[in-house]
């Protein structure tokens, strides 16, 4: 009987382990694979970053949830699929068989596309992964106690926007309760043409309606927005026309910085013939399945999904 394998324990990973299970016959077996030992909201994230929310608040033990469910479990990351072989090849040096895979790893956060960004080894902060919200959040207390200057928002590539509105308005709110908002200028950053276009066209009037907010909560913005470089207290941008040619040079100065980088595919599965795209982003058809191995399935943000309209920044 079948082996069908999950490979990510996000919530893609996690819910198809769920659908899955109450589907399995006699005989078939499930494992899901994962690099973190625990499952993260991540939507609750940008919450972590102000202390709104504790990492306890929004994770839960993935041995546990899986142990309840009979689903085999593996905290492992994967290094390599092979899917001439119908292989998982893990950093730990094991390999697990599979018939039928579904690939929900989530992205690789490519914050070495720009320099200075990222909290590693730059100098702006992320909200896509609850320890890089605590990160935030230990920089944030810092910040508050002698504040200045916001920049926040999207690099180029990103392909989620709503946690940069999320978090500027929670910084925002978080700010007046402190009774310190008026010592902090906000500027948004943004590779999006219009402000609301959130990589999607807009949804509904979200144009007016976030343009409208970010005015009330007396927020600037650049658009059309290509970050250059990070420093410590400077950001670089340049502002790119319609016709993306540059249009004007902006330097922007922080005190505290919160910029969602471009997302690309996992290493395990980047540059895999029919399997990935050039940025490593799972090719699937209108079913979820690839249609090179049809024994391989793909749910989340690590799909490959074509942009809905060319805009002057990727």
């Amino acid at each position: 009987m079948a082996h069908i394998v999950i490979l990510g324990g996000g919530i893609g990973g996690v819910s198809a382990a769920y659908e899955i299970k109450a589907e399995l016959r006699k005989g078939d077996t499930l494992t899901l694979i994962s690099a973190n030992p625990y499952f993260q909201f991540t939507p609750s994230n940008p919450w972590v970053g102000v202390g709104w929310r504790s990492k306890a608040d929004i994770t839960l033990d993935l041995e546990e949830l899986m142990k309840k469910r009979k689903i085999n479990f593996i905290p492992q990351a994967a290094l390599r699929v092979h899917p001439d072989h119908n292989i998982v090849e893990l950093v730990n040096g094991e390999q697990v068989q599979y018939d039928i895979l579904v690939i929900a790893t989530g992205p690789e956060l490519a914050f070495d596309e720009v320099p200075g960004l990222g909290p590693i080894n730059g100098y702006t902060h992320s909200v896509c992964t609850v320890e890089h919200a605590l990160t935030a959040h230990a920089a944030w207390e810092e910040f508050c106690k002698n504040p200045g200057p916001i920049a926040v928002g999207a690099a180029q590539g990103a392909s989620c926007y709503g946690p940069a509105y999320e978090h500027a308005m929670i910084m925002d709110t978080d700010l007046r309760r402190r009774k310190i908002r008026d010592k902090v200028p906000m500027t948004f950053v943004t590779a999006e043409p219009y402000i609301g276009h959130l990589g999607l066209g807009g949804v509904g009037d979200t144009k007016g309606l976030l343009e409208s907010k970010l005015r009330h909560r007396n927020i600037k913005w650049i658009t059309n927005a290509r970050i250059e470089q990070v420093n410590p207290d400077m950001m670089h941008v340049t502002e790119v026309g319609h016709d993306g040619n540059p249009f004007r040079q902006h330097e922007v100065p922080f005190k505290f910085s919160m910029i969602l980088p471009a997302f690309r595919g996992v290493a395990a599965v980047r540059e895999l013939d029919g399997v990935s795209n050039p940025r490593g982003f799972i090719i699937v058809d209108a079913k979820q399945k690839n249609p090179k191995y049809p024994n391989i399935y793909s749910v989340g943000v690590c799909i490959a999904i074509a942009p809905l309209e060319a805009t002057p920044v990727a």
